[in-house]
């Protein structure tokens, strides 16, 4: 590609700019946006790129421009950048990476009949490479044009491809679950202190194994079976997921994700 635009250089937006250059993408290729000038200044310094903060410059005449914004700025920028993307002399592919906002409303806001749009839901872990990101492509949108796309994202971790209609419960599981597992860790961590352990040894403790167990997931995808290696009959692990069940533990997830999806179907 010619030209890719990264509208909204945040911590996705630089997330995916990182791994575009670190797969060997040529940074002349890369124009981004942000809103200070001194934002910019850092952004084209330290990556090589183009930046600015004109997002119709930005978009003049990209093959894909990467839509980085909060949800409820999509549609707005979408508007923005509207007109500019209808006379570019490349078939543009607007790709949004924000929860909640359907594909059928951004075909609305673009208003140029045609234009091929796709949804992503990342998460996080793109800030080191290990993201997971749930990609939807539109009516629109070629199969060549797709593969491109795709292409780029696995610079930033897995891509799996989704039908749309399951966007928001992939919001709740992968999008958000990032911070179900911090949440877990930072409770582990107290635990730890509450036994009795010092703060940085328990810290240590529970980061160290979350990151372990996760690399034991990655390798062997099969939850249920690395849970029961781990647990012996009548053991010390049996008695602790013993508590943990009885203490609703995969209820609240249950609720939790069910909340989540219903906010992500809000916006």
């Amino acid at each position: 590609m010619e030209k890719i635009a990264i509208i909204g250089v945040g911590n996705i937006g630089e997330a995916l700019l990182q791994g575009l250059i670190a797969s060997k993408v040529e940074p002349h290729h890369i124009i981004a946006t942000c809103r200070s000038e001194e934002r910019v200044a850092a952004l084209a310094e330290r990556y090589a790129i183009q930046a600015t903060t004109d997002n119709v410059e930005a978009a003049a005449d990209a093959d894909v421009v990467f839509l980085c914004v909060k949800p409820n700025q999509i549609i707005d920028v979408i508007g923005e950048i509207a007109e500019t993307v209808a006379s570019n002399s490349v078939p543009t592919v607007l790709v949004s990476m924000a929860a909640g906002v359907d594909i059928a409303d951004m075909e609305e806001a673009i208003s140029s009949a045609g234009t091929p749009i796709m949804r992503v839901m990342p998460n996080t872990p793109m800030l080191v490479g290990k993201g997971v990101l749930a990609v939807s492509a539109g009516r629109y949108v070629e199969d060549e044009q797709r593969e491109a796309v795709e292409k780029l994202l696995t610079s930033a971790g897995r891509v799996v491809a989704v039908p749309e209609k399951a966007m928001h419960a992939v919001t709740a599981l992968s999008g958000s679950g990032p911070a179900y597992y911090f949440l877990l860790t930072e409770a582990l961590i107290d635990a730890g202190v509450a036994l009795g352990l010092p703060r940085d040894l328990a810290t240590e403790l529970a980061t160290q194994t979350c990151a372990g167990a996760g690399a034991l997931l990655d390798q062997h995808p099969d939850p249920v079976g690395l849970r029961a290696a781990v647990s012996s009959p009548g053991g010390t692990t049996v008695a602790a997921i013993r508590e943990l069940e009885e203490s609703g533990l995969r209820a609240a997830i249950y609720r939790a994700t069910d909340a989540c999806a219903t906010r992500s179907e809000a916006y």
